[in-house]
């Protein structure tokens, strides 16, 4: 379990799910979907509209099941690890060709959740934080033996997805031992471990989060961002004959991440 998982007394008010867009540029064929935010488990409120909830993320698939192609904009400081394998299942049982893309941040489940794609690109400014998993607990000392018993499986779980993706040549135990350190990778750096592709750097700042501050070795300059709101980036200007599919899209607004 993340950070997120035990956020239970962040100075935010609840709110109810409100409309926050998820898809993008809808055609025929393919579709943009931007998860920018706090991985969460599903509940009838959030603490922050951009929080993502696998419901969320089932509910935009739907929409889109028959598209050939996928494109997943990712920006998120971690969350709660169930809700981000679920999460991260779901795409991966998806047909169509995915890419995904970090524009900024992916932290913690941010950083299992783009594995999920055929193809995975980070700007050379962007990062990539791998650690264990964690949780606060309480209770006797079988109780805590258990809780410990439970984050080794979880841990199991997380490190076979970062194996699957690994470059060749590269040890599965550094990254253990990555995870451990709680290790942050620009893009340039994520490339030396994991099959993604490095593109060219993007003025996109890390995912709005206090998740950022308790984390044990956040780069300075995320924390200082932590408190400006960061949404998905506008839409392009579409083509009159691409007008009703960009009206239908915008209908997609109460399916939010």
């Amino acid at each position: 379990m993340h950070p997120a998982y035990m956020s239970l007394n962040r100075p935010k008010e609840k709110s109810p799910t409100g409309p926050l867009m998820t898809v993008k540029n809808l055609t025929n064929k393919s579709a943009d979907l931007y998860i920018y935010g706090e991985i969460v488990d599903n509940t009838d409120w959030k603490w922050d509209e951009t929080d993502v909830m696998p419901d969320d993320v089932l509910d935009v698939l739907k929409q889109v099941d028959d598209l050939d192609n996928l494109n997943i904009y990712i920006n998120s400081p971690g969350g709660s690890v169930f809700a981000g394998l679920a999460i991260y299942n779901m795409l991966k049982r998806n047909k169509a060709h995915k890419k995904a893309y970090i524009d900024g941040l992916g932290a913690s489940m941010g950083s299992v959740i783009p594995f999920a794609a055929d193809e995975v690109f980070i700007p050379s400014n962007a990062f990539l934080m791998i650690h264990k998993p964690w949780i606060f607990a309480m209770g006797n000392a079988i109780d805590i033996r258990k809780v410990a018993d439970d984050l080794d499986d979880i841990e199991t779980g997380l490190v076979k997805i970062y194996e699957d993706n690994l470059k060749d040549g590269v040890d599965i135990e550094t990254i253990k031992q990555m995870m451990a350190e709680e290790t942050w990778l620009n893009g340039d750096e994520a490339a030396k471990y994991f099959n993604v592709t490095v593109i060219e750097a993007k003025n996109v700042a890390a995912c709005s989060s206090d998740l950022l501050e308790r984390y044990n070795k956040t780069p300075k300059k995320l924390v200082e961002q932590s408190f400006n709101r960061v949404e998905p980036p506008a839409e392009p200007h579409n083509s009159d004959d691409e007008f009703d599919k960009v009206k239908f899209q915008n209908e997609l607004d109460l399916l939010e991440l």
